[in-house]
């Protein structure tokens, strides 16, 4: 499954950005949520996801890097969200922002940021549903055009292997310096959600260039 990070194209043309990835094959439409607390930039917010969601049918793939996503993961989810990521180094209590999501009958995923230990993430492995997902960041999240950082395959190995113990079969997304090279290496760690934007949003046909992430 391949997620375009809007956050990578052209920000005075979202919607001309929107119908390029409906058009390209690719599943979903992701939004990079920062707050320039959690991370040293900030990016789109709640008014910028209504009028995408307004505006485009491709499922919204919300990442919220922002210091209490608890007190916004509601809005957000009203907001448009289809899947909403939050991270687990926030303020918030990682049980009640699931709690929050599902309640709101949206995907929960939970977000590891390079320098955790994706350990940190398993006790929370079971309140999460099927369709759920944790985003394993494979850069330092907060700008977007940076290189993959191949120290964090193991992070997805072993998530894998974990849940394969636990019998459970959630996604594994993962983000950050994504091409067709790195896009392999982590299928072949157990991912199966690729989030891409320069290559993709930067290639002559973005068509051709999703391909290249599920062939």
């Amino acid at each position: 499954m391949v997620s375009v990070s809007i956050l990578n194209g052209d920000l005075a043309h979202l919607a001309e950005t929107a119908d390029a990835v409906r058009q390209s094959g690719a599943e979903l439409l992701h939004f990079d949520v920062m707050d320039g607390r959690f991370v040293d930039n900030i990016s789109f917010g709640l008014p910028v996801l209504e009028s995408l969601n307004a505006y485009t049918d491709m499922p919204l793939d919300v990442h919220l890097m922002i210091q209490n996503p608890l007190h916004y993961a509601e809005r957000f989810i009203r907001a448009g969200a289809d899947l909403l990521s939050f991270h687990i180094e926030s303020d918030s209590d990682a049980a009640a922002v699931i709690d929050v999501i599902h309640r709101n009958g949206v995907r929960a995923g939970i977000a590891v940021s390079p320098a955790t230990p994706v350990e940190t993430v398993f006790p929370y492995l079971d309140l999460l549903d099927p369709e759920d997902f944790v985003l394993i960041m494979t850069v330092v999240p907060g700008l977007g055009g940076q290189s993959f950082m191949p120290e964090t395959l193991p992070k997805m190995r072993a998530l894998r292997a974990e849940l394969a113990k636990r019998g459970r079969s959630l996604h594994i997304e993962v983000d950050g310096g994504i091409n067709a090279e790195t896009g392999r290496l982590c299928r072949e760690a157990g991912a199966d959600m690729l989030v891409a934007g320069s290559y993709l949003l930067k290639a002559e046909n973005i068509a051709d260039a999703v391909k290249t992430l599920t062939d």
